[in-house]
């Protein structure tokens, strides 16, 4: 198969564009040299310079494409390519995990697409295509999903491509996101105004002390930041959410998403590690919440895009629970939190933090010679009290039949679902002042993309002789639940069904029942 024969033009406009820019400051800074050289014919001479670095441009793009071929075969997906010098490239179709079509303005118009293949393990894209038509993006993602189900042949794509509408992002909740969303990725806009505004403030405020002008600088930089973070925030949410939505098919999800920059991709059932409901004062006060899933190693649809990896970027609890449940089923929370006591040792962590910061600017204060209340974030010190315990509630963990689920943080809570079947590494962690407190932290790892930044489900700060209990109990059902799989394959083998066949729902009652035997004092130990 060849690329889109329009992919010629529009790889030409993208490298020229970024030439244009430097082109023209050849010229005109050469042009002089140029007219000693060779005389009235020096504008003529870089015409023609010009003129061909544009041939060879079209020429290698010309190449490019004819070289360029692509095969999608029983089990492996083949790509020859290369100008200069040829490379084959066979990727099979067990490792590809996700295929991601993204289309911005320009190339909607051009009816082209590119396409991403992702695969498990990898946080780098394994395979790209520049550029497709849309129609032919949209059957290599189709027929992909189709072979590494088993199906071969030339199937009926009502069949193979029936989708069921899962979720819609409306006006409203597009807006809410706005609104809600800030964006503090602006350390340029922030060192320039930084740098600045101290200045700007003393040449207009000359009569006041430096120490006012700081205190005065600094409080509109503060204002500054957030309104500036908020705007972004709410462009670039906008941005990337507009007309969202979530379908189901037999084995996968699928979003498409963006204004600017369109995205269509897929979330394999078979690949999610860890569903994760997000939120934070503002949301729980009006019933919100978002749905993040998480897959092996890669976030949906992430290619460094802010805030991409979300399934459900916002909706009502109860809807995204409802969600979460039909994706993967699970019971109702039934939090067990941390001792009382560690509400203690968070109080003390908050006293210390203010004692740093009071500190700090009490030395300010005395270099500087003034005789300014450096006392006043002391005002906070009643609510630590209120905060210890915000923080201690919002922590805890719960086990059901078939998963673990951990809650922590009350400005950004995060409850996380976890199949047993998907638990790598179970971590019993104690620092030297857990141990002083008789605590310990039990972390449970998965193969998903937050693992490697250190984001797993863990149950934080619970008692030291709960967390042995819970790790034994973890580690057995981690067990019994790999067992149930391997059985449930090997009964899929005999009636000739793959293992990739079974829906979420099928998986659920068979994992139930293998893990209906398990102990009583197991479940005593693991639940209390």
């Amino acid at each position: 198969m060849k690329l889109s024969p329009l992919s010629i033009p529009y790889r030409v406009a993208q490298k020229a564009g970024s030439l244009l820019f430097s082109l023209v400051i050849l010229l005109l800074t050469g042009a002089t040299g140029l007219q000693q050289v060779f005389g009235a014919g020096g504008l003529l001479v870089a015409l023609g310079l010009l003129s061909a670095v544009v041939f060879a441009l079209v020429g290698y793009e010309v190449a490019y494409y004819r070289r360029y071929e692509y095969e999608l075969t029983v089990d492996t997906f083949d790509i020859r390519s290369g100008v200069f010098s040829r490379r084959t490239r066979e990727i099979p179709l067990a490792r590809i995990q996700n295929v991601d079509i993204r289309r911005n303005v320009f190339q909607r118009f051009l009816d082209i697409a590119a396409v991403d293949f992702e695969t498990a393990g990898g946080s780098e894209t394994e395979a790209a295509i520049r550029y497709v038509s849309f129609a032919e993006a949209k059957r290599l993602q189709r027929d992909i999903g189709r072979r590494k189900r088993g199906e071969t042949g030339d199937a009926d794509e009502s069949l193979t491509d029936e989708t069921d509408l899962l979720f819609a992002l409306s006006d409203r909740e597009l807006a809410l996101i706005g609104l809600l969303s800030f964006d503090l990725r602006v350390p340029g806009i922030v060192a320039f105004v930084a740098s600045s505004s101290v200045p700007i403030l003393s040449s207009l405020l000359p009569s006041l002390p430096e120490l006012t002008v700081l205190a005065v600088g600094g409080l509109l930089l503060a204002l500054g930041i957030l309104l500036f973070s908020w705007v972004v925030g709410v462009v670039v949410a906008v941005l990337n959410y507009y007309g969202f939505r979530l379908s189901r098919t037999s084995d996968e999800l699928r979003y498409e998403r963006g204004l600017v920059q369109r995205y269509d991709g897929s979330i394999p059932f078979d690949k999610v590690q860890t569903l994760t409901v997000e939120d934070n004062p503002l949301k729980r006060r009006f019933g919100y919440a978002t749905l993040v899933i998480e897959t092996a190693g890669y976030a949906p649809g992430q290619g460094g895009s802010y805030g991409s990896e979300a399934a459900v970027p916002l909706a009502r609890v109860d809807r995204v629970l409802a969600l979460a449940r039909d994706i993967d089923e699970f019971g109702e929370f039934d939090f067990r939190r941390p001792p009382k006591r560690i509400r203690r040792r968070y109080v003390g962590r908050y006293l210390i933090a203010l004692g740093i910061v009071l500190a700090v600017l009490y030395g300010v204060n005395s270099a500087l010679g003034g005789n300014y209340p450096w006392y006043a974030p002391a005002v906070v010190l009643p609510l630590i009290p209120v905060a210890a315990h915000y923080k201690w509630k919002h922590r805890g963990y719960w086990l059901d039949d078939r998963h673990v689920v951990t809650r922590n943080g009350f400005w950004n809570r995060q409850t996380r679902v976890v199949p047993y079947h998907r638990v790598q590494t179970i971590l019993d962690t104690r620092t030297v002042f857990q141990r002083r407190w008789r605590v310990a932290t039990v972390t449970v790892d998965t193969a998903g993309s937050r693992s490697l930044a250190a984001r797993d489900a863990a149950a934080v700060d619970i008692d030291r002789e709960e967390a042995t209990r819970l790790r034994s109990t973890l580690e057995n059902r981690l067990q019994e639940a790999l067992a149930a799989r391997r059985r449930r394959a090997r009964e899929n083998e005999s009636v000739g069904v793959g293992p990739d066949d079974v829906g979420p729902s099928d998986g659920n009652a068979s994992d139930r029942s293998a893990e209906a035997g398990r102990s009583e004092e197991a479940d005593a130990s693991g639940e209390s």
